[in-house]
C-alpha cells in the first residue's frame, strides 16, 4: 500500500517538486521530513530523501567552490550523440582502456588505483550513429552511503541512458559485479527490466494532468491513480505507466525514487590466464539475466561487438 502520508506531507512535497534552487528544495525536504510520520512503512522513503539531501548538500558546497575560484572535479556530462552510456565498475577493471580503445577520448591509463576522478566522455562510431561513452570513477563499497564521490558516480548513472558494467575476468568477477549491483539497489537504479515503469514528465502551470496506460492497473483503477497524483500535487503533467502498475509504484515516480536503466555486463581482460574460467562461472551466475561481452581491451578482442548490443 502508498505510504498514506497526511495531506500536510504531500503538499509540502509538491513544494519539493516546484522548488529550482537547490537551497530551497533543501529546506522543503526538511520540512517535509518532519511531517513525515516515522514508523516501518515510511522508513525507505525517509532514507531516500535523506540520500536526496545529501546529493543537494553537495551541489551547494560544489557551487560554493566555484565561486571562491577551488572548482573540484565537474560531474556533469552534457548528452550528446544517440544514447549517454556510462561505464561503471571498481578500480582498475578496465575503463579509462575501453574508453582509450574505443573512442577519441585522451585519457590517462594506469595501473595505480582510483586515477580517474572525474567523468569523461568520448564517442562510440557504430555504423552511422554515436553513441556518448562516459568513463565514471570507480564504484566501492559503501558508494551509495556517501563514500568518496560515490553518490556524485551514482547520480551520473541515474541521468545516463544506459550502462555499461564492467568486471575484471583477472579477479573474482562474481564479487565484483555483486558490489556493483548492490550499490546500484541501494541508489534505487534497477538494471532487470522491473513489472512496472512510470514516467511522470512535468509540465508548465495550467497544461493540465494526462494519463497514458501502456499496461494494466494492477488493485487500483484509473480514478485511483489520478487523485494519489492530484494528492501529491501533480496537476500539470504527462504520466505514462509501462507494464502492471500499482499505487506504490505510482507514488514510488513521484518521489523519483526508483529507476531503470538498461545495461549490459563487459567482462574486461580475457587475454589472461583464468578469464576463460571466470568467465564461465560469470555466465553461470548471471543466468542470462544480462547481457554479457568478453572482451580484452588489451588487443581489442570483442569491442566490436559493443555497439551491437
Amino acid at each position: 500500500m502508498p505510504t498514506n502520508l497526511p495531506s500536510e506531507a504531500k503538499h509540502k512535497w509538491a513544494e519539493v517538486s516546484a522548488a529550482r534552487n537547490p537551497r530551497v528544495k533543501l529546506q522543503l525536504m526538511q520540512e517535509f521530513l518532519s511531517l513525515v510520520p516515522k514508523h516501518k512503512g515510511t522508513a525507505k522513503l525517509c532514507a531516500q530523501v535523506k540520500k536526496q539531501m545529501a546529493a543537494l548538500r553537495r551541489e551547494i558546497e560544489e557551487s560554493k567552490r566555484k565561486r571562491a575560484g577551488k572548482g573540484g572535479p565537474k560531474f556533469f556530462i552534457e548528452k550528446e550523440g544517440a544514447a549517454q552510456i556510462v561505464i561503471l565498475g571498481l578500480t582498475n577493471v578496465g575503463k579509462s582502456s575501453l574508453l582509450t580503445r574505443t573512442t577519441n577520448a585522451k585519457v590517462e591509463v594506469s595501473s595505480a588505483p582510483y586515477t580517474t576522478t572525474e567523468p569523461t566522455p568520448g564517442m562510440l562510431q557504430y555504423e552511422d550513429i554515436q553513441f556518448q561513452l562516459v568513463e565514471a570513477p570507480a564504484l566501492m563499497e559503501g558508494a551509495a552511503d556517501g563514500r568518496a564521490w560515490g553518490l556524485r558516480t551514482l547520480t551520473l548513472a541515474r541521468n545516463a541512458d544506459g550502462l555499461i558494467l564492467m568486471v575484471d575476468l583477472e579477479a573474482n568477477p562474481i564479487i565484483q559485479l555483486s558490489i556493483i549491483l548492490e550499490e546500484l539497489e541501494k541508489a534505487r537504479i534497477l538494471v532487470s527490466k522491473p513489472r512496472a515503469r512510470v514516467e511522470i514528465e512535468r509540465k508548465h502551470m495550467g497544461a493540465g494532468l494526462r494519463i497514458i496506460i501502456f499496461g494494466k492497473l494492477i488493485d487500483c483503477t484509473f480514478k485511483d491513480v489520478e487523485q494519489l497524483l492530484r494528492s501529491y500535487g501533480v496537476t500539470d503533467a504527462i504520466v505514462k505507466i509501462f507494464g502492471e502498475a500499482n499505487l506504490d509504484d505510482i507514488e514510488d515516480a513521484i518521489f523519483e525514487s526508483t529507476i531503470y536503466k538498461p545495461a549490459i555486463i563487459l567482462a574486461n581482460k580475457m587475454d589472461l590466464p583464468k578469464a576463460k574460467e571466470n568467465l564461465k562461472l560469470l555466465e553461470e551466475h548471471v543466468s542470462g539475466n544480462l547481457p554479457i561481452i568478453a572482451v580484452s581491451c588489451k588487443n581489442s578482442q570483442g569491442l566490436d561487438k559493443i555497439g551491437n548490443t
